[in-house]
């Protein structure tokens, strides 16, 4: 028999889980693991690092967005727990699942982390202080996941975040931002600047549609400062996948940066607040064994 731990967000998503428990735990009792749910809240978050120490799990499951993952890692990371991870993607983007390709049908989820093949995948390390599996982004809509009301997200899902970032197209501007990494130094006007571990993000299918999830090496993208017509058609051009080919992007690859601009730009981190420039960041190759097909 092994024992695994159930670590679940009650209001992720469209709020179904706790529903489901039932079944959840009766389809790992008949494949002999024994399932401890623990249900995070304001009340109960700060139990988990003792929790997750004193007990001898086999391997941990997290249910929720990316927001939820992210603070699992990294109570898990900074607190040395490695065991394999498995994810209910519930959330509303849930960027880094799909980055593993991973179905958000629950009988297939079970399925694959009871059929027990793992991957290792990096993670980012933002000023030695905070881990990151998917995104870290500054500048213009980075406060859009974030700044979402919760209702919106849970009816419309990724649909609510784009709604929101049309609202506030006309508030954006531009930045100076300097980028250093270990081959070279950008200093550009931007809107937005975005480092990425996968091939996707906030919603998008394969951003970058080359990137490797395991290589150890982070892909940076700048958006230059442009007009709001220009702004308009890079959009179209996100959507169709073909935006990295437009003038006002540019884009390159490194294993560690520093990144200082001006005071006051949003961060989100795994699409949740966190803190300004300056940054330092540095990826850890296969830093996290999850669960995948």
């Amino acid at each position: 028999m092994k024992n695994a731990i159930f670590i679940y967000n009650p209001v992720s998503g469209d709020h179904s889980i706790p529903s489901k428990l039932d079944y959840i735990m009766k389809r790992f009792q008949e494949n002999f693991v024994l399932l401890q749910p623990y249900r995070l809240s304001e009340e109960t978050d700060h139990m988990l690092p003792e929790f997750l120490k004193q007990n001898n799990y086999d391997f941990a499951i997290i249910s929720g967005g990316d927001g939820t993952l992210n603070s699992i890692i990294n109570v898990m990371m900074k607190n040395e727990i490695n065991i394999p991870v498995g994810i209910f993607p519930y959330g509303t983007s849930n960027d880094f699942a799909r980055c593993l390709s991973l179905p958000s049908n629950l009988s297939e989820i079970i399925d694959i982390i009871l059929a027990g093949n793992t991957i290792e995948v990096d993670a980012g390390l933002i000023n030695e202080q905070q881990y990151f599996l998917s995104t870290c982004a500054g500048g213009g809509f980075v406060d859009v996941s974030f700044s979402t009301h919760n209702e919106l997200k849970k009816n419309f899902g990724p649909l609510a975040y784009y709604l929101k970032a049309i609202s506030e197209v006309k508030n954006i501007k531009s930045f100076k931002v300097k980028i250093k990494t270990e081959t070279k130094t950008i200093e550009e006007q931007v809107l937005l600047f975005f480092i990425l571990n996968g091939k996707h993000a906030a919603g998008f299918y394969n951003l970058i549609e080359e990137a490797d999830i395991s290589d150890g090496m982070m892909d940076i993208v700048l958006i230059k400062s442009c007009s709001h017509i220009d702004l308009a058609s890079l959009f179209f051009n996100v959507l169709s996948n073909a935006y990295l080919n437009n003038k006002n992007v540019m884009k390159l690859q490194a294993k560690t940066c520093e990144i200082s601009g001006d005071n006051g730009i949003s961060l989100s981190v795994d699409g949740e607040k966190g803190d300004g420039l300056p940054v330092t960041i540095r990826f850890i190759n296969k830093a996290l064994k999850v669960f995948v097909k």
